[in-house]
């Protein structure tokens, strides 16, 4: 973890992204007590395709009939 002050901070802000980008912890202090913590932002999700299973998928055609298990519980 890293931890600089406000001052620090305000000299190297691309050194301090930077490091939070690649995974490191960096943290601001203001009067010697913890007070920012930079994060990466998340990246976006990817929006779904709607079609893009098309031909992929299977449906028998008994897909609904009863299941020979149940068959004595049935009229």
């Amino acid at each position: 973890m890293t931890q600089v002050s406000m001052a620090e901070a305000q000299l190297c802000l691309p050194d301090l992204v930077l490091a939070a980008v690649q995974g490191e912890e960096v943290v601001i202090a203001q009067n010697d007590q913890a007070a920012v913590r930079l994060v990466p932002v998340a990246a976006e999700r990817p929006r779904p395709r709607f079609g893009s299973a098309r031909g992929k998928i299977f449906m028998a055609d008994d897909f609904d009939a009863p299941l020979d298990d149940f068959r004595e519980y049935m009229p």
